[in-house]
């Protein structure tokens, strides 16, 4: 989804100000590619080929959504919240039953949010920031399916949605996104004081972006800052130094992007401001190697989308909703990849 109020087609009646859709026509039009430095090896910073991957179709949503929030917990994978067809934002929370391959409704969220981030932890499931009705929000919300319920859990520091969500070390971290500009934010949250740490933030402020989490470092791949809605930009977090540093950029700017890992891998799926493409999106699958500080790129998504979350269990990447064109515009499709 082209952010909130930032990208969406014109003539939808939301309640935004209006200096927020004044960044609609400005990012319609704004979109440009983006070159983010050099990588740090002699190497090249691109490989073409391996290691390649299927995908599989899967059963899809029971509620056609995008900007979603998607993880997965226990073998189940979860998705919260999002844009309906309907261009309202959603309540609605489904879990997928991978051995039955069936989705079913479980307990909404208390409050109807798009552009949220998720992750599962410590046998809960949490989701936190993302847009309401009047714009960004600060909440964190826990639910835990042994109870079907959930409950508000210590706001963020700073409100903000379109953000990115990793688990790391026992804690929850919350990374980028926008609350009228975008954001180079970055906390952390302990479920077992129930509080967050603010830490340095990312030298790039964007919003629509993906992480992972490999070999105890946190990266962090693409997005948008207003003016840019492909950024190519991948930064690496290290928590022992607690420091950023920019690494091989990703071979495709964009942003409404998928981020997720299997083994050493950080893969980023589809996303949007294809400008050669008449609707908008990517079909772009491309894989980073950390060890090497170099991407490859793999062969496409069988169905391009944006406004996507990833969720993986296992070595499968499930990725379900999303939009098949610029802006609005929802799709129940569920497709997962496997890498080989």
């Amino acid at each position: 989804m082209d952010g909130v109020g930032r990208g969406e087609c014109a003539g939808v009646a939301i309640a935004w100000p209006a200096a927020r859709w004044r960044r609609v026509a400005a990012g319609l039009v704004a979109i440009c590619l983006v070159a983010c430095g050099p990588a740090r090896m002699a190497a090249p910073a691109v490989q073409e080929g391996a290691p390649g991957g299927r995908w599989v179709a899967l059963a899809p949503l029971n509620e056609a959504r995008q900007e979603v929030a998607v993880t997965a917990l226990d073998g189940v994978v979860y998705v919260a919240g999002g844009f309906r067809a309907d261009t309202a934002p959603s309540a609605t929370v489904e879990a997928y039953a991978i051995d039955a391959d069936r989705w079913r409704f479980v307990a909404p969220l208390p409050e109807a949010l798009h552009h949220a981030a998720a992750a599962a932890l410590a046998g809960k499931v949490y989701v936190v920031g993302g847009y309401d009705a009047r714009g960004a929000v600060d909440s964190l919300w826990e639910y835990d399916p042994v109870t079907d319920r959930w409950q508000r859990r210590a706001p963020l520091p700073t409100a903000r949605g379109a953000l990115a969500a990793v688990v790391l070390d026992g804690r929850l971290y919350a990374i980028g996104g926008e609350r009228g500009r975008s954001v180079a934010d970055v906390a952390a949250y302990d479920p077992q004081t129930d509080t967050w740490e603010p830490l340095p933030p990312m030298r790039h402020a964007r919003d629509h972006l993906a992480a992972g989490v490999v070999g105890g470092r946190i990266y962090v791949a693409g997005g948008r800052d207003g003016r840019d809605f492909t950024l190519a930009v991948l930064e690496e977090y290290d928590p022992a130094t607690r420091t950023w540093t920019e690494r091989a950029p990703m071979p495709t700017g964009r942003s409404g992007i998928a981020g997720a890992v299997v083994g050493e891998w950080f893969y980023v799926f589809g996303g949007e401001g294809n400008r050669a493409d008449p609707r908008g999106i990517f079909d772009a699958v491309e894989a980073y190697d950390p060890a090497q500080d170099r991407w490859t790129r793999l062969s496409p998504m069988p169905t391009p989308r944006h406004g996507i979350a990833a969720a993986v269990v296992g070595t499968r990447v499930y990725l379900p909703g999303g939009a098949t064109v610029q802006g609005f515009g929802v799709t129940p499709v569920h497709e997962a990849f496997e890498p080989d």
